[in-house]
């Protein structure tokens, strides 16, 4: 294959790949194993050294080192996920009083939210070639982190969201280089592109005349006075009617950031690989917008102005800024193999502790708009599989791994109401020619229920939005296609 005729395969592959990007995806964390689907069969267990096509370029990229000509893969792994609540000892949100008492919102508790997941689609696509003697070059266009979950408006969690969706597009250029028979290394780029938005109900009425409370209880005026300021307050609202009134507050941003990626090959004997990957934190300094719909509007003159300036300024839409740091992950792993069967082994760490808290400030404030706390902590995988070479033809994959969470039971929210999780899958490869190789996987995720323990209020200053206490329910389903052409 003449370097043109490449050329032109590499920008159709990029073409279609991003083309073919979800809107939303949904993984692990929100981490997506899911970057091909040969590897799904095994539960991507020894992908760092048993992979042997274009999609090296994610899992290492010195395993490019392993793939003779040129190769173009295309893969789509639909997961399906579905995550329900069952609700113990929910309350709606409430003001605490000095004496432990509650002061509840005249707001409907609300229902479980039905179902916040669905089928989302993860597509990948790659292209690697042999330049130069030993000298391996790629590109691939995936999906490396991603979440989605969408409650309904009516959930008796709405106060602290509704919808959470973050989707990463990364563009991966790849270099390897086979140093000698036994040791190959590469090296990547990475671009990324990070979009999110994350929506919630606020429930108007009832903050807006609990914090004017609060605000005119403060004032050294007679009580007489501060009673016609509050009754004044309330007929902004719409009278008691009003409060009642909720509506939805919608952000969003987006953010580029730049990462890199690393890997080395060692051949051992005849029959065994040991490959070690490494990739890159990436800080997205996100830029977005807030936007409040139904928000009150209260007076700015008179008596109630400083109040109503000071409440109305809460719900005001604008610019808004937030950081995050998508981890760091560390894989090692072995494959050894005959003319029959493979073996496959991988142990992977993940630095999820780079997000402690999902904060979101106007833009040059200092005081969030929004701040709720994560913890996430740094988690591993292990993974064991196996390839049996049936005939020339086909091969049969199966594969397990034991995942971990970074979500902590205490700070569990309904964004992402992540649990340990144990893989089951299984695959075939139909080779229809040396040219040709045709993937199709599955695998069932078993995940434990996770408990809700969510208090009404995150800190003592944070907005009252209720206690959601109770579990998740959740299953996960994944299927993948994929073509390898080589050349």
């Amino acid at each position: 294959m003449n370097r043109r005729s490449a050329g032109r395969l590499l920008a159709a592959a990029l073409t279609l790949a991003l083309a073919a990007l979800p809107a939303v995806v949904q993984g692990s964390g929100f981490q997506l194993f899911e970057q091909n689907a040969s590897g799904l069969g095994n539960a991507y267990a020894g992908q760092a050294a048993g992979v042997k096509n274009a999609s090296a370029i994610f899992f290492n990229p010195a395993a490019l080192t392993r793939v003779k000509g040129w190769n173009v893969v295309a893969s789509i792994e639909p997961i399906d996920l579905s995550t329900t609540f069952t609700n113990t000892a929910s309350t709606g949100p409430y003001f605490p009083t000095p004496t432990g008492g509650k002061l509840p919102f005249p707001v409907p508790l609300g229902d479980t939210g039905g179902n916040a997941g669905n089928w989302i689609p993860v597509p990948s696509g790659y292209v690697s070639g042999e330049v130069a003697s030993r000298v391996f070059v790629g590109v691939g266009v995936n999906v490396p982190f991603g979440l989605q979950t969408e409650w309904s408006s009516t959930f008796m969690g709405r106060f602290r969201t509704t919808k959470s969706k973050v989707q990463t597009v990364n563009v991966n250029p790849t270099v390897a280089f086979q140093v000698n028979d036994a040791l190959s290394l590469g090296v990547g780029a990475n671009y990324q592109h990070l979009s999110a938005d994350l929506n919630q109900m606020v429930a108007y009425g009832s903050l807006a005349y609990g914090e004017s409370a609060a605000a005119i209880a403060g004032l050294p005026l007679p009580p007489a006075v501060q009673g016609a300021l509050l009754a004044s307050i309330l007929g902004q609202l719409g009278g008691p009617a009003g409060l009642a009134v909720e509506g939805p507050a919608l952000l969003s941003g987006t953010s580029d950031a730049w990462g890199w990626n690393a890997g080395a090959l060692l051949k051992l004997g005849k029959q065994a690989h040991v490959g070690v990957s490494y990739r890159s934190k990436i800080t997205h300094d996100v830029s977005g917008t807030i936007t409040f719909q139904g928000a009150p509007k209260l007076s700015e003159g008179g008596l109630t102005g400083p109040i109503g300036a000071a409440i109305n300024a809460g719900f005001a839409d604008g610019p808004v800024t937030t950081q995050i740091k998508l981890p760091d992950t560390v894989s090692v792993a072995g494959a050894w193999e005959n003319e029959k069967l493979e073996l496959l082994a991988d142990w992977t760490w993940t630095g999820w502790s780079s997000i402690p808290a999902l904060t979101v400030y106007r833009s040059g404030a200092t005081t969030p708009v929004e701040n709720v706390p994560l913890s996430f902590r740094d988690t591993w995988r292990a993974g064991l599989g196996a390839n049996v070479k049936m005939n020339e033809a086909w091969t049969l994959r199966l594969g397990t791994a034991y995942d971990k969470s970074p979500v902590q039971d205490v700070y569990r929210t309904p964004r992402l109401p992540d649990n340990n999780r144990v893989w089951a899958a299984g695959g075939v490869q139909w080779r229809a020619s040396d040219k040709v190789h045709v993937d199709l996987s599955y695998a069932h995720l078993f995940l434990k229920n996770a408990p809700s323990n969510l208090p009404n209020m995150d800190s003592a200053t944070a907005v009252p939005v209720g206690d959601l206490i109770g579990e998740y329910n959740a299953s996960v389903n994944i299927v993948g296609a994929q073509l390898s052409l080589h050349f």
